[in-house]
């Protein structure tokens, strides 16, 4: 348990950096699931349309700190040419 004050700061600050990183990194990995799910179906229009949003989603991840900017640009490209592969 902590016993200084910054030490109790520190994990209040820390809890609440964890649950936006939670919250931002949900919001990413969900737009992917939708781009995948579009895909497995072979709607091109749905998974264009769905990649813009998890593109959007995980360069704002990326900006934040939550994804790498390199691990950022790996996801888009294979989604990119996920879809890319469908028309």
């Amino acid at each position: 348990m902590a016993n200084s004050k910054s030490a109790k700061k520190r994990i209040n600050v820390t809890a609440k950096r964890t649950l936006r990183n939670k919250m931002i990194k949900s919001r990413a990995k969900t737009a992917v699931k939708k781009v995948y799910a579009a895909s497995d179906a072979g709607n091109f229009n749905e998974a264009s349309s769905a990649f813009i949003l998890a593109e959007s989603a995980i360069d704002k991840a990326a900006s934040k700190g939550v994804f790498h900017k390199n691990t950022a640009a790996r996801k888009k490209s294979r989604l990119a040419k996920m879809v890319n592969k469908l028309n």
